[in-house]
């Protein structure tokens, strides 16, 4: 089993949620600034099989400095740091603009191809709106990276195909599992084997089962089940498959 997304430092209890995971294959911890992807590496440097993402989440882009730049470039070379980001658009909280996003994402692409990680993207509009959807596919037009995915992938259609047209891979969550998301589980049926992934993002995004508690990477298991249910594959296969892919992605130890 792989978490290829979570955040063991918004977490009441990391160690506790980590030692409910220890036959995983691999946890990606996921920083949102300097600060928690510095928290992100210290879990990664304590659990061998935890592993850390190092950025600055789309609505933190405000803080982006030459010093911020600095921490982040330097955390970035550590050996158990996998990926950066997560980085993208967010058009929903308004806590960053986006002139300030973009540099941001420019940043942290920049890095990316200098050390040769792969980027994780975080996506989201408000009201229903596809304005950040549509930023983001031509952002990911124009700089095609080589090694991507499109985190706690919530049905963007135009944005899908970028990916897939690009080489990407889509990460699905928890909210797979929700009763209303019908069109999402649709989408994830269609999409090519090879491209899938499985993740939490928790604590948030709990899947059905366990609505109303708190997130762990333990109940990655949910969506993994939903996807195999979707692909119509036995779980073990598509467990499998899934924990290939993140493997190839992100390079961790097999």
């Amino acid at each position: 089993m792989t978490d290829t997304h979570t955040h063991l430092d918004f977490m009441k209890s990391p160690q506790a949620a980590i030692a409910r995971a220890a036959d995983f294959r691999a946890i990606l911890t996921v920083g949102t600034n300097v600060a928690r992807s510095q928290q992100s590496l210290a879990f990664a440097s304590a659990h061998a099989r935890v592993y850390a993402s190092v950025g600055l989440h789309p609505t933190e882009a405000e803080t982006l400095s030459p010093e911020v730049e600095a921490a982040l470039t330097e955390l970035a070379r550590h050996p158990k740091v996998r990926a950066i980001g997560e980085t993208g658009i967010d058009l929903y909280w308004e806590k960053a603009s986006l002139k300030a996003q973009m540099r941001s994402l420019e940043f942290q692409w920049q890095l990316a191809r200098t050390l040769d990680l792969p980027l994780i993207f975080h996506v989201r509009s408000k009201d229903g709106s596809d304005e950040a959807e549509r930023l983001l596919s031509d952002w990911l037009h124009s700089h095609r990276p080589t090694r991507f995915v499109l985190h706690a992938f919530a049905g963007h259609e135009g944005l899908l195909q970028t990916a897939l047209e690009l080489g990407g891979y889509v990460s699905f969550a928890g909210n797979l599992t929700h009763r209303k998301k019908k069109k999402l589980r649709q989408l994830a049926a269609e999409l090519p084997l090879e491209r899938l992934l499985v993740e939490t993002d928790a604590p948030f995004l709990t899947p059905e089962p366990r609505r109303g508690r708190d997130n762990q990477p333990a109940y990655t298991v949910y969506t993994v089940a939903e996807l195999a249910e979707q692909k119509g594959l036995p779980f073990h296969e598509m467990e499998s498959i899934l924990d290939e892919n993140a493997l190839r992605l992100f390079r961790w130890q097999a």
